[in-house]
């Protein structure tokens, strides 16, 4: 087996959400792989260097860096990281992650060309990437998808619906977290007994500005904080309609996990959302910071019992397709070569 440096944002130790580090690292370490990683440095600057010093400690010992590439601020860690592999001679995979990437490939296309082309591949967890980067000439491309344990979601069938909503991210700007409290506020109007729920952690200011709009509102809205997979699943049980407001996107697991869990989904339709939920099948799409279309989406499930339980069913039907049992398969092929 290779062994694997693995540099991302670990956030999970430190009570953030979990990243793609997180998940993955002790997935491969099952399947036989050693693997280190770094960082979980809370401070940016250095977590940069433990980033750096991870990989200059392990050049020897490593076969293969992977690296998370975002597309917001930590981009520049994939960059330098990236840079300071092909010093060393040592072979990096990129992990993209971020609905925003295309936009860099265009803003900076000759960093993004030595840092992307330089990879020996680059790896897309959504269909969406994956032909965003073919289009800009990158051929050092492949689609391995998010993944969940299938078996750690139970199915519930939702036919007959209640204005019971559930929103599952972390606070943060770009996933527009307000939107939800602000289609809250107006569906409560008609609907008095509609209720939201907020799941996951305070990323930026986002999180204050949510509970206090909800509170000086008085509206119904449960702000849990981050709960474990399993406290926000057996939470989940309660509520009939998800949520999923955000701005900019690529292939977010909650709405893969929500799909497993039988949600009648409304997501808006922004970067590789489309090539997950399909429109009138597996969910229903709207466009970004549009609360009315948001409105009109969840009145026509409450109205309409056939298709909420018609979404419900694919969409549990189209999460069988992330199980880790068949993912894990694309991944040792990449890591093996």
């Amino acid at each position: 087996m290779k062994n694997l440096l693995y540099i991302g944002n670990v956030l999970e130790l430190r009570g953030g959400a979990p990243t793609s580090i997180d998940r993955l690292a002790p997935l491969f370490r099952k399947e036989g792989f050693p693997v280190r990683t770094s960082s979980a440095k809370k401070n940016q600057l250095l977590r940069l260097a433990e980033m750096m010093t991870s990989i200059i400690r392990n050049k020897s010992w490593a076969d293969v860096v992977l690296i998370d590439t975002y597309s917001t601020r930590n981009f520049w860690y994939a960059v330098l990281t990236a840079k300071l592999c092909s010093k060393l001679n040592l072979d990096y995979i990129l992990l993209l992650h971020g609905g925003g990437l295309p936009e860099r490939l265009k803003n900076i296309p000759k960093l993004s060309a030595s840092l992307f082309k330089k990879a020996k591949l680059n790896i897309a967890p959504s269909l969406y990437l994956f032909e965003e980067f073919q289009l800009a000439g990158f051929k050092n491309i492949e689609y391995i998808p998010n993944s969940i344990f299938l078996k750690d979601y139970t199915f519930k069938a939702r036919k007959n619906l209640k204005p019971k909503l559930l929103w599952v991210r972390a606070f943060a700007e770009i996933y527009n977290p307000m939107l939800a409290i602000n289609v809250l506020e107006d569906l409560s109007k008609e609907y008095p007994d509609a209720r939201l729920c907020m799941v996951g952690p305070q990323k930026d200011e986002s999180y204050k500005e949510c509970v206090s709009y909800a509170e000086s509102n008085k509206l119904p809205v449960k702000f849990t904080g981050k709960l474990t997979k399993q406290e926000w699943t057996d939470l989940s049980k309660e509520y009939d309609i998800f949520l999923n407001t955000t701005n900019v996107d690529n292939t977010p697991v909650s709405l893969i996990e929500a799909m497993a869990l039988g949600f009648p989904i409304i997501s808006t339709n922004v970067g590789g959302i489309p090539y997950l939920v399909k429109d009138q099948e597996t969910g229903l799409l709207v466009p970004p910071k549009n609360k009315l279309a948001i409105l009109d989406a969840i009145k026509s499930l409450l109205e309409n019992s056939n298709l909420a339980e018609n979404l419900s069913r694919n969409a549990r039907n189209q999460a069988k397709k992330f199980d880790w049992k068949i993912v894990k398969k694309e991944w040792k092929e990449v890591l093996l070569d």
